[in-house]
């Protein structure tokens, strides 16, 4: 009897789980997974705070990213109303460029149903998120992965996975987001696990962390 994956990523167990079906689906993941060890659990609260440091996050390290967010907590920005009563200065301040402030002024004037959206599947969390200014797929995914739990969602977009993908699987070159998205078609339903491993194995192999 084949294993049934989890419903949601919420806790340790459940990637554990997912990791099992990840296995069934593509023996090749039993050597990442064995060299990774248990995988780490980054769910994080899902709302407004979650999508600004999926902004955040964008085109920058993951040590930049949390210096920015750092700054921007402890001012007391990663709320809406805080953003919206923000002067223009007082947010570059904490290291935002012109672009990134743009996105997270109109995320903070769209006011989102973030609750509404915790039954939504994953195509359609992502169809809303990318319909805002600065949000493209990439964003929409690592929000619907990490805050919302899906088991399924896959950002192929990440350079990381790509890298890690590549190496981990004697590719001769990176695969380019396309690729990478046909090659997880085989690790659905529990693509955000493998997403998870091939962090964790990208970690290990460059010694630098994946996703924030």
């Amino acid at each position: 009897m084949s294993l049934a994956p989890p419903d949601r990523i919420e806790t340790e167990a459940d990637l554990g789980l997912g990791a099992a079906v990840l296995v069934a689906r593509d023996a090749r993941f039993a050597p990442i997974l064995a060299e990774t060890g248990p995988l780490p659990l980054r769910r994080r609260p899902d709302g407004f705070a979650a999508l600004l440091a999926a902004i955040v996050g964008q085109q920058v390290s993951t040590a930049s990213a949390a210096a920015i967010l750092g700054r921007l907590e402890a001012a007391g920005y990663a709320e809406e109303g805080a953003v919206l009563t923000a002067s223009d200065e007082d947010l570059r301040a904490c290291g935002l460029s012109r672009p990134k402030l743009r996105y997270i002024r109109a995320l903070a004037e769209a006011r989102l149903d973030y609750e509404g959206l915790r039954s939504e599947p994953t195509d359609v969390v992502v169809e809303r998120l990318v319909a805002l200014p600065g949000i493209g797929r990439w964003t929409a995914e690592i929000y619907a992965m990490f805050a919302l739990g899906h088991v399924d969602a896959f950002p192929a977009g990440d350079l990381a996975l790509q890298v890690a993908a590549a190496r981990a699987f004697g590719l001769s070159a990176r695969p380019s987001e396309a690729r990478l998205r046909a090659m997880a078609e085989d690790w659905s339903p529990v693509r955000a696990v493998a997403a998870c491993a091939l962090w964790a194995y990208y970690r290990l192999d460059t010694s630098r962390e994946g996703v924030l």
